[in-house]
Protein backbone atom coordinates (compact mmCIF):
# COMPACT_ATOMS: atom_id res chain seq x y z
CA UNK A 1 0.00 0.00 0.00
CA UNK A 2 2.90 2.34 0.91
CA UNK A 3 4.69 1.52 -2.36
CA UNK A 4 1.57 2.38 -4.40
CA UNK A 5 1.24 5.72 -2.63
CA UNK A 6 4.86 6.59 -3.46
CA UNK A 7 4.26 5.94 -7.16
CA UNK A 8 1.16 8.17 -7.06
CA UNK A 9 3.18 10.97 -5.47
CA UNK A 10 5.89 10.67 -8.13
CA UNK A 11 3.27 10.70 -10.88
CA UNK A 12 1.57 13.88 -9.67
CA UNK A 13 4.95 15.55 -9.09
CA UNK A 14 5.96 14.82 -12.71
CA UNK A 15 2.60 16.10 -13.97
CA UNK A 16 3.05 19.32 -12.00
CA UNK A 17 6.51 19.92 -13.46
CA UNK A 18 5.18 19.29 -17.00
CA UNK A 19 2.37 21.79 -16.48
CA UNK A 20 4.81 24.42 -15.22
CA UNK A 21 7.04 23.88 -18.25
CA UNK A 22 4.10 24.28 -20.63
CA UNK A 23 3.05 27.53 -18.90
CA UNK A 24 6.63 28.95 -19.09
CA UNK A 25 6.93 28.18 -22.79
CA UNK A 26 3.52 29.75 -23.45
CA UNK A 27 4.51 32.98 -21.66
CA UNK A 28 7.77 33.12 -23.62
CA UNK A 29 5.95 32.67 -26.94
CA UNK A 30 3.50 35.43 -26.07
CA UNK A 31 6.38 37.83 -25.38
CA UNK A 32 8.14 37.06 -28.64
CA UNK A 33 7.46 38.88 -31.91
CA UNK A 34 5.31 37.03 -34.40
CA UNK A 35 5.86 36.25 -37.13
CA UNK A 36 9.60 35.69 -36.74
CA UNK A 37 11.78 38.14 -38.76
CA UNK A 38 13.57 35.32 -40.57
CA UNK A 39 10.28 33.89 -41.79
CA UNK A 40 9.09 37.34 -42.85
CA UNK A 41 12.17 37.85 -44.99
CA UNK A 42 11.74 34.44 -46.61
CA UNK A 43 8.06 35.16 -47.33
CA UNK A 44 8.87 38.55 -48.86
CA UNK A 45 11.52 37.07 -51.10
CA UNK A 46 9.07 34.46 -52.33
CA UNK A 47 6.39 37.11 -52.99
CA UNK A 48 8.87 39.26 -54.91
CA UNK A 49 9.62 36.25 -57.05
CA UNK A 50 5.88 35.62 -57.61
CA UNK A 51 5.33 39.30 -58.47
CA UNK A 52 7.98 39.04 -61.15
CA UNK A 53 6.17 36.02 -62.59
CA UNK A 54 2.89 37.91 -62.81
CA UNK A 55 1.58 36.55 -59.50
CA UNK A 56 0.79 38.74 -56.52
CA UNK A 57 -0.66 37.91 -53.14
CA UNK A 58 0.39 40.93 -51.04
CA UNK A 59 3.34 41.59 -48.71
CA UNK A 60 3.86 41.85 -44.99
CA UNK A 61 4.25 45.45 -43.73
CA UNK A 62 6.71 46.64 -41.12
CA UNK A 63 3.86 47.29 -38.71
CA UNK A 64 2.62 43.74 -39.17
CA UNK A 65 6.11 42.33 -38.54
CA UNK A 66 6.31 44.12 -35.18
CA UNK A 67 2.96 42.84 -33.86
CA UNK A 68 2.84 40.12 -31.23
CA UNK A 69 0.94 36.93 -31.85
CA UNK A 70 -1.68 37.93 -29.30
CA UNK A 71 -2.29 41.25 -31.03
CA UNK A 72 -2.54 39.56 -34.38
CA UNK A 73 -5.14 37.08 -33.13
CA UNK A 74 -7.14 39.88 -31.55
CA UNK A 75 -7.14 41.87 -34.78
CA UNK A 76 -8.22 38.84 -36.80
CA UNK A 77 -11.01 38.16 -34.31
CA UNK A 78 -12.28 41.75 -34.61
CA UNK A 79 -12.17 41.52 -38.41
CA UNK A 80 -14.19 38.30 -38.35
CA UNK A 81 -16.75 39.88 -36.03
CA UNK A 82 -17.05 42.90 -38.35
CA UNK A 83 -17.51 40.68 -41.40
CA UNK A 84 -20.14 38.52 -39.72
CA UNK A 85 -21.97 41.59 -38.43
CA UNK A 86 -22.04 43.09 -41.92
CA UNK A 87 -23.37 39.84 -43.38
CA UNK A 88 -26.08 39.61 -40.72
CA UNK A 89 -27.10 43.24 -41.27
CA UNK A 90 -27.30 42.70 -45.04
CA UNK A 91 -29.39 39.56 -44.57
CA UNK A 92 -31.72 41.40 -42.19
CA UNK A 93 -32.19 44.29 -44.64
CA UNK A 94 -32.94 41.93 -47.51
CA UNK A 95 -35.43 39.98 -45.36
CA UNK A 96 -37.24 43.14 -44.26
CA UNK A 97 -37.43 44.39 -47.84
CA UNK A 98 -38.78 41.06 -49.03
CA UNK A 99 -41.46 40.93 -46.33
CA UNK A 100 -42.49 44.52 -47.04
CA UNK A 101 -42.72 43.75 -50.74
CA UNK A 102 -44.91 40.72 -50.13
CA UNK A 103 -47.17 42.66 -47.78
CA UNK A 104 -47.48 45.50 -50.29
CA UNK A 105 -48.15 43.57 -53.46
CA UNK A 106 -50.04 40.41 -52.48
CA UNK A 107 -53.84 40.83 -52.53
CA UNK A 108 -55.93 40.73 -49.39
CA UNK A 109 -57.56 37.57 -50.71
CA UNK A 110 -54.68 35.59 -49.21
CA UNK A 111 -56.68 35.77 -45.98
CA UNK A 112 -59.57 33.94 -47.69
CA UNK A 113 -60.00 30.21 -47.03
CA UNK A 114 -62.72 27.93 -48.41
CA UNK A 115 -60.96 24.79 -47.20
CA UNK A 116 -62.11 22.73 -44.21
CA UNK A 117 -60.20 19.56 -43.36
CA UNK A 118 -58.89 19.28 -46.91
CA UNK A 119 -62.34 19.84 -48.48
CA UNK A 120 -63.02 22.90 -50.63
CA UNK A 121 -66.50 24.22 -49.90
CA UNK A 122 -68.93 26.59 -51.60
CA UNK A 123 -70.88 29.12 -49.52
CA UNK A 124 -74.13 27.58 -48.22
CA UNK A 125 -75.01 30.43 -45.88
CA UNK A 126 -73.39 33.33 -44.04
CA UNK A 127 -72.80 33.93 -40.34
CA UNK A 128 -74.04 37.46 -39.70
CA UNK A 129 -75.72 39.54 -37.01
CA UNK A 130 -77.83 41.23 -39.66
CA UNK A 131 -81.34 39.84 -40.10
CA UNK A 132 -80.85 39.30 -43.82
CA UNK A 133 -81.47 36.39 -46.21
CA UNK A 134 -80.93 36.02 -49.95
CA UNK A 135 -83.40 34.77 -52.56
CA UNK A 136 -81.83 33.16 -55.62
CA UNK A 137 -83.27 31.77 -58.87
CA UNK A 138 -81.63 29.23 -61.16
CA UNK A 139 -82.43 29.99 -64.78
CA UNK A 140 -81.76 26.99 -67.00
CA UNK A 141 -84.99 26.45 -68.88
CA UNK A 142 -88.07 28.49 -69.88
CA UNK A 143 -88.81 32.19 -69.44
CA UNK A 144 -92.60 32.29 -69.41
CA UNK A 145 -92.81 33.39 -65.78
CA UNK A 146 -89.72 35.64 -65.69
CA UNK A 147 -91.68 38.88 -66.34
CA UNK A 148 -94.12 38.04 -63.50
CA UNK A 149 -91.26 37.25 -61.13
CA UNK A 150 -89.55 40.54 -61.95
CA UNK A 151 -92.84 42.40 -61.47
CA UNK A 152 -93.40 40.86 -58.02
CA UNK A 153 -89.84 41.62 -56.95
CA UNK A 154 -90.19 45.21 -58.09
CA UNK A 155 -93.52 45.55 -56.25
CA UNK A 156 -91.84 44.65 -52.95
CA UNK A 157 -88.56 46.42 -53.76
CA UNK A 158 -86.61 43.19 -53.38
CA UNK A 159 -83.31 42.45 -55.10
CA UNK A 160 -82.27 38.85 -55.77
CA UNK A 161 -79.71 36.81 -57.72
CA UNK A 162 -80.34 34.94 -60.99
CA UNK A 163 -77.90 32.11 -61.81
CA UNK A 164 -78.09 31.62 -65.59
CA UNK A 165 -76.79 28.96 -67.95
CA UNK A 166 -75.16 29.89 -71.25
CA UNK A 167 -78.05 28.35 -73.17
CA UNK A 168 -80.60 30.45 -71.26
CA UNK A 169 -78.60 33.64 -71.82
CA UNK A 170 -78.38 32.87 -75.54
CA UNK A 171 -82.10 32.08 -75.79
CA UNK A 172 -83.39 35.02 -73.72
CA UNK A 173 -80.98 37.97 -74.00
CA UNK A 174 -83.73 40.53 -73.41
CA UNK A 175 -84.63 38.87 -70.11
CA UNK A 176 -80.97 39.05 -69.08
CA UNK A 177 -80.94 42.77 -69.78
CA UNK A 178 -84.23 43.25 -67.93
CA UNK A 179 -82.92 41.41 -64.85
CA UNK A 180 -79.83 43.59 -64.75
CA UNK A 181 -81.83 46.78 -65.40
CA UNK A 182 -83.95 46.03 -62.32
CA UNK A 183 -80.83 45.91 -60.16
CA UNK A 184 -80.53 42.16 -59.59
CA UNK A 185 -77.35 40.07 -59.51
CA UNK A 186 -76.38 38.12 -62.61
CA UNK A 187 -74.80 34.81 -61.61
CA UNK A 188 -73.07 32.02 -63.54
CA UNK A 189 -74.75 28.59 -63.71
CA UNK A 190 -72.29 27.14 -66.29
CA UNK A 191 -72.56 26.99 -70.05
CA UNK A 192 -74.27 23.60 -70.50
CA UNK A 193 -75.55 22.60 -67.02
CA UNK A 194 -73.31 19.54 -66.74
CA UNK A 195 -72.13 17.62 -63.67
CA UNK A 196 -68.90 19.54 -63.37
CA UNK A 197 -67.22 17.12 -60.96
CA UNK A 198 -66.92 14.77 -63.96
CA UNK A 199 -65.10 17.36 -66.07
CA UNK A 200 -61.40 18.13 -66.38
CA UNK A 201 -59.91 21.39 -65.09
CA UNK A 202 -59.87 22.79 -68.62
CA UNK A 203 -63.50 21.79 -69.24
CA UNK A 204 -64.62 23.30 -65.92
CA UNK A 205 -63.03 26.62 -66.76
CA UNK A 206 -64.49 26.52 -70.26
CA UNK A 207 -67.98 25.94 -68.81
CA UNK A 208 -67.54 29.02 -66.65
CA UNK A 209 -65.87 31.39 -69.06
CA UNK A 210 -68.07 30.79 -72.10
CA UNK A 211 -71.18 32.10 -70.37
CA UNK A 212 -69.11 34.73 -68.59
CA UNK A 213 -67.95 36.13 -71.93
CA UNK A 214 -71.45 35.95 -73.39
CA UNK A 215 -72.96 37.95 -70.51
CA UNK A 216 -70.12 40.44 -70.57
CA UNK A 217 -70.56 41.07 -74.28
CA UNK A 218 -74.34 41.33 -73.90
CA UNK A 219 -74.48 43.63 -70.86
CA UNK A 220 -70.95 44.71 -69.89
CA UNK A 221 -71.55 43.01 -66.51
CA UNK A 222 -68.71 41.05 -64.86
CA UNK A 223 -70.25 38.08 -63.05
CA UNK A 224 -68.52 36.87 -59.88
CA UNK A 225 -71.03 34.39 -58.38
CA UNK A 226 -71.18 30.76 -59.52
CA UNK A 227 -73.61 27.99 -58.62
CA UNK A 228 -72.63 24.48 -59.76
CA UNK A 229 -75.39 22.71 -61.73
CA UNK A 230 -77.31 20.19 -59.60
CA UNK A 231 -75.31 21.42 -56.60
CA UNK A 232 -72.63 18.97 -57.78
CA UNK A 233 -69.08 19.88 -56.80
CA UNK A 234 -65.78 18.56 -55.53
CA UNK A 235 -62.47 20.19 -54.68
CA UNK A 236 -61.44 20.73 -58.28
CA UNK A 237 -64.79 22.36 -59.21
CA UNK A 238 -64.42 24.88 -56.37
CA UNK A 239 -60.76 25.66 -57.04
CA UNK A 240 -61.38 26.11 -60.77
CA UNK A 241 -64.25 28.49 -60.05
CA UNK A 242 -61.99 30.51 -57.77
CA UNK A 243 -59.27 30.59 -60.42
CA UNK A 244 -61.83 32.13 -62.78
CA UNK A 245 -62.62 34.83 -60.23
CA UNK A 246 -65.84 33.36 -58.85
CA UNK A 247 -67.33 32.86 -55.39
CA UNK A 248 -68.95 29.37 -55.44
CA UNK A 249 -72.50 29.60 -54.01
CA UNK A 250 -74.72 26.76 -52.80
CA UNK A 251 -77.89 27.14 -50.69
CA UNK A 252 -79.09 26.37 -47.18
CA UNK A 253 -82.85 26.29 -47.91
CA UNK A 254 -84.24 24.41 -50.91
CA UNK A 255 -87.81 25.32 -51.93
CA UNK A 256 -88.02 22.16 -54.10
CA UNK A 257 -90.23 24.24 -56.38
CA UNK A 258 -89.08 22.19 -59.38
CA UNK A 259 -90.95 19.16 -58.00
CA UNK A 260 -94.28 20.93 -58.61
CA UNK A 261 -95.77 20.18 -55.18
CA UNK A 262 -97.79 23.40 -55.27
CA UNK A 263 -97.76 26.94 -53.89
CA UNK A 264 -98.39 26.07 -50.25
CA UNK A 265 -95.57 23.54 -50.21
CA UNK A 266 -93.09 26.07 -51.60
CA UNK A 267 -94.09 28.74 -49.07
CA UNK A 268 -93.93 26.31 -46.14
CA UNK A 269 -90.55 24.88 -47.11
CA UNK A 270 -89.06 28.38 -47.16
CA UNK A 271 -90.86 30.40 -44.49
CA UNK A 272 -91.13 27.59 -41.95
CA UNK A 273 -87.74 25.99 -42.59
CA UNK A 274 -85.72 25.10 -39.48
CA UNK A 275 -82.70 26.48 -41.39
CA UNK A 276 -84.23 29.92 -41.72
CA UNK A 277 -81.67 32.04 -39.91
CA UNK A 278 -79.66 35.19 -40.51
CA UNK A 279 -77.55 34.68 -43.64
CA UNK A 280 -79.66 31.92 -45.21
CA UNK A 281 -79.50 31.46 -48.99
CA UNK A 282 -82.76 30.24 -50.57
CA UNK A 283 -82.93 28.24 -53.81
CA UNK A 284 -85.79 28.70 -56.30
CA UNK A 285 -86.18 28.33 -60.09
CA UNK A 286 -87.66 30.88 -62.45
CA UNK A 287 -89.00 28.16 -64.75
CA UNK A 288 -90.76 25.95 -62.15
CA UNK A 289 -94.54 25.59 -62.44
CA UNK A 290 -95.66 27.26 -59.18
CA UNK A 291 -92.76 29.58 -58.36
CA UNK A 292 -94.22 32.80 -59.74
CA UNK A 293 -97.51 32.14 -57.89
CA UNK A 294 -95.75 31.39 -54.59
CA UNK A 295 -93.20 34.22 -54.72
CA UNK A 296 -95.31 36.98 -53.16
CA UNK A 297 -96.22 34.80 -50.15
CA UNK A 298 -92.57 33.80 -49.74
CA UNK A 299 -91.48 37.45 -49.73
CA UNK A 300 -94.17 38.67 -47.30
CA UNK A 301 -93.72 35.61 -45.08
CA UNK A 302 -90.00 36.33 -44.71
CA UNK A 303 -90.58 40.04 -44.19
CA UNK A 304 -93.22 39.32 -41.53
CA UNK A 305 -90.52 37.45 -39.63
CA UNK A 306 -88.33 40.53 -39.76
CA UNK A 307 -85.97 39.47 -42.56
CA UNK A 308 -84.56 41.84 -45.14
CA UNK A 309 -84.14 40.22 -48.56
CA UNK A 310 -80.83 41.08 -50.26
CA UNK A 311 -78.93 39.72 -53.28
CA UNK A 312 -76.23 37.13 -52.64
CA UNK A 313 -73.49 39.61 -53.56
CA UNK A 314 -74.59 41.84 -50.69
CA UNK A 315 -74.92 38.98 -48.19
CA UNK A 316 -71.53 37.27 -48.54
CA UNK A 317 -68.08 38.43 -47.41
CA UNK A 318 -65.75 39.20 -50.29
CA UNK A 319 -62.47 38.84 -48.38
CA UNK A 320 -61.04 37.98 -44.96
CA UNK A 321 -63.28 35.00 -44.33
CA UNK A 322 -63.12 31.29 -43.68
CA UNK A 323 -65.58 28.41 -43.83
CA UNK A 324 -67.15 26.12 -41.27
CA UNK A 325 -67.55 22.42 -41.99
CA UNK A 326 -71.28 22.90 -42.75
CA UNK A 327 -70.56 25.49 -45.44
CA UNK A 328 -71.22 28.56 -43.33
CA UNK A 329 -69.09 31.53 -44.38
CA UNK A 330 -67.58 33.31 -41.37
CA UNK A 331 -65.99 36.75 -41.31
CA UNK A 332 -62.38 36.96 -40.15
CA UNK A 333 -59.09 35.23 -40.94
Amino acid sequence: MTEKRKWNDKFWLAMGELENKIQRERREREKSVWPEPEKVEAWNEERQRQRGCGQYCGSVSAAERSRTKKEYKREQFLKNVAVQTAKSAAFLLVSVALIQGIARFLPESITVSSSVGGRELPIYCVETDKKQVALSFDAAWGNEDTPRILETLKKHNVKVTFFMTGGWVEAYPEDVRAILADGHDLGNHSENHKNMSRLSDEQCQEELMKVHTRVQELTGYEMCLFRPPYGDYDNHVITNAQKCGYYPIQWSIDSLDWKDYGVDDIVKRVVESDKLNNGAIILMHNGAKYTADALEQVITGLQDKGYELVPVSQLIYKDKYHMKADGTQVSGE
